[in-house]
């Protein structure tokens, strides 16, 4: 049997979760967090997390900076009814030096995770889509847990910290030559995007950086307001004491179906103001757009043209 660092009744979310929210920071300390699919390490003691090694840049930033967050607000399609809500602040480290074994993984544990939409792909195209199941894989090593019963804000977290020296295993070399950059053209229209994000979609992920410890730290807010044509959104601030929402910020709106069959996964980035009664979060741009059709021909052809 094996056995895990972290309390026990945090398993079942980081093994069964469809989705979290990973964040990581760029060179000039912005974070950036998108919706990704966990897993449990093999050792038991990470969680992984896999992205495409043609667009590998949340592997380049944790290579570079190894301070990263998984927050796991979502429990959509994960069979839990009241799971915790937990955030975790851990070390990464980059696995990509045997691309092989990683896709092989990331197939495997994707086809069991996903049977719905494996069956969406035809046997033909899985054959042909080496250029997109390639992967690198991230490791993420816990080094503080924040952790919410029942998943209500209602009280302030439950905090499990590792044994003092836990320290991650170093990243694989990075590969040579020049990197394929992002998978996603920045939007120029991005207004647009956050008018209908705030309008269609569940209340976002708000990411910033605590100034003490450098790691990212994320929350899911209540928007109290949006003025979408100068990118500015207003937030709840957390019914608890936490430290100040403020500086660079990544706002992430994302939702899927119980069955995981569509997904919509958007970004934004800006600066966050802690107030006393909202936070105000003013956005520069979109970084990220990432679309699961409904149906067979709409999944295909936004893979096709996103990964």
């Amino acid at each position: 049997m094996t056995t895990h660092p972290w309390p026990d009744v945090l398993t079942p979310l980081f093994s069964r979760a469809m989705t979290c929210e990973y964040a990581s920071l760029t060179r000039d300390g912005t974070p950036i967090t998108t919706a990704v699919t966990p897993h449990l390490g093999v050792d038991g003691t990470t969680i992984d997390i896999a992205t495409g090694l043609a667009y590998p840049l949340k592997a380049e930033r944790a290579r570079r900076n190894p301070k990263v967050s998984l927050y796991f607000s979502d429990p959509t399609g994960s069979g839990l009814r009241q799971p915790p809500r937990a955030l975790v602040l851990g070390l990464a480290t980059v696995r990509d030096a045997d691309l092989q074994a990683n896709t092989d993984r990331y197939v495997r544990l994707s086809a069991r995770r996903f049977r719905t939409m494996t069956r969406l792909f035809p046997k033909r195209v899985q054959r042909r889509g080496a250029w997109y199941f390639a992967r690198i894989w991230i490791h993420v090593t816990p080094i503080r847990i924040f952790w919410w019963p029942y998943g209500a804000y209602d009280q302030p977290p439950q905090v499990w910290e590792a044994p003092p020296g836990t320290a991650a295993p170093p990243s694989d070399p990075p590969p040579k030559g020049k990197s394929p950059g992002a998978a996603f053209r920045s939007q120029t229209d991005w207004h647009s995007a956050l008018a209908y994000a705030t309008t269609h979609l569940p209340d976002p992920v708000l990411t910033t950086v605590d100034p003490d410890s450098g790691y990212p730290r994320s929350l899911r807010l209540p928007v109290l307001s949006v003025n979408a044509g100068e990118g500015v959104v207003r937030l709840a601030p957390p019914p608890f004491d936490w430290p100040p929402c403020e500086g660079p910020a990544s706002l992430l709106f994302h939702h899927h179906p119980e069955t995981f069959t569509a997904q919509e996964n958007l970004t934004f980035v800006g600066r966050a103001e802690a107030e006393a009664t909202t936070i105000t979060v003013r956005l520069s741009r979109q970084v990220g757009t990432f679309v699961l059709g409904r149906n067979r021909l709409d999944t295909l052809r936004s893979i096709m043209r996103e990964a």
